[in-house]
């Protein structure tokens, strides 16, 4: 049976379905980035920060859209994914929202913030080893034990059509605000692992403003996407490996793909300095605490690595703010301003 690749028609039809759950996460003015990369006056920064979510992150957008779509295939039956904490907490909300039973396999060693927050909405949590498991296999195969054994609907936390375009949601959410502002938009920061974040946001924002430049972000030691797109196929890393857990994918989901290999011309890749550089900088400028892979797409846009020439404004994704308050302040340690 040939993909589904989902398309701006469906993030609009995900909107009216996610729309009950959960408000806009806010799209906020950042002066303090203007000045730091010396912004023409008459442009504008702007933080889509998905902190402000119920779970924490942009997860919960593709979780809703997902378990409203398979409301008839889930039934009474219980609904399954591995994360590496995000999207647990965001399936967990959404089971909680629509009354279905959650079980979620998650690394052992995922940020204590993450074990809680998906507890705290109903889940039952599995683990497993991360760090063994490029040899195991664990994580999939728990996965798949768990959903022959129990009867359950497995999920994907980004390689699923309806999870892709509930994410691009919060891209309708960006170009919608921008458009009522009248702003054009130039360039669009978002993070790109698995691809669900930056897939279905791509759908919207080419939609809304099809010159604006897409950029990728992503770490070095993770940076599939980056090979991906030199290579004009999908590249499977076999050790990802960062601080940004939640970016941390074997390689680009197949639904992803041709959407990012359509609208996404360039993937910045960083080391896991720059990022922790990025969280010092948020939280020191905006007060803003910040998990790694949120901060990420803060650094590429200080990095001076992209070209920002054009008019119009920017506009970089925070997606998400779920770390334990132990790590952040270990992290954001010992570091100048970047």
């Amino acid at each position: 049976m040939p993909l589904h690749i989902p398309t701006i028609d469906d993030v609009r039809a995900a909107e009216t379905a996610i729309r009950p759950h959960v408000s806009p996460a806010p799209l906020v003015r950042s002066y303090p980035l203007e000045k730091a990369i010396g912004l023409p006056e008459g442009r504008r920064v702007w933080i889509k920060d998905y902190g402000w979510t119920p779970v924490g992150s942009f997860k919960l957008l593709g979780a809703l859209n997902w378990v409203a779509n398979n409301l008839n295939r889930i039934g009474s039956r219980t609904i399954v994914a591995h994360s590496s904490g995000n999207f647990a907490s965001g399936i967990s909300y959404a089971g909680m929202r629509f009354d279905k039973r959650v079980v979620v396999v998650m690394p052992e060693t995922a940020p204590r913030v993450k074990f809680n927050l998906t507890r705290s909405f109903g889940a039952e949590i599995r683990t497993y080893d991360i760090l063994r498991d490029h040899e195991t296999g664990e994580r999939d195969r728990l996965t798949r034990e768990i959903a022959a054994g129990e009867g359950a609907v497995q999920a994907s936390p980004y390689d699923d059509p309806h999870v892709i375009a509930g994410n691009g949601v919060g891209g309708l959410e960006i170009a919608g605000e921008l458009q009522r502002a009248g702003r054009g938009l130039s360039h669009f920061f978002c993070q790109v692992s698995g691809g669900g974040i930056m897939a279905g946001h791509a759908l919207a924002i080419a939609a809304a403003f099809p010159q604006a430049r897409l950029i990728a972000v992503e770490p070095a030691g993770s940076n599939d996407f980056q090979q991906s797109l030199a290579a004009g196929k999908r590249v499977r890393i076999d050790r990802p490996s960062s601080i940004c857990d939640g970016l941390n994918s074997y390689d680009v989901g197949e639904h992803n793909w041709p959407i990012l290999s359509r609208h996404v011309s360039q993937s910045v890749a960083l080391p896991d300095t720059s990022t922790r550089q990025a969280m010092k900088w948020l939280y020191e400028h905006h007060g803003l605490r910040t998990e790694p892979s949120g901060a990420i797409a803060t650094a590429a846009l200080l990095s001076s690595q992209v070209d920002l020439a054009g008019e119009g404004d920017i506009v970089i994704t925070l997606s998400g703010r779920n770390v334990d308050e132990g790590a952040f302040r270990t992290w954001i340690s010992d570091l100048g301003s970047p």
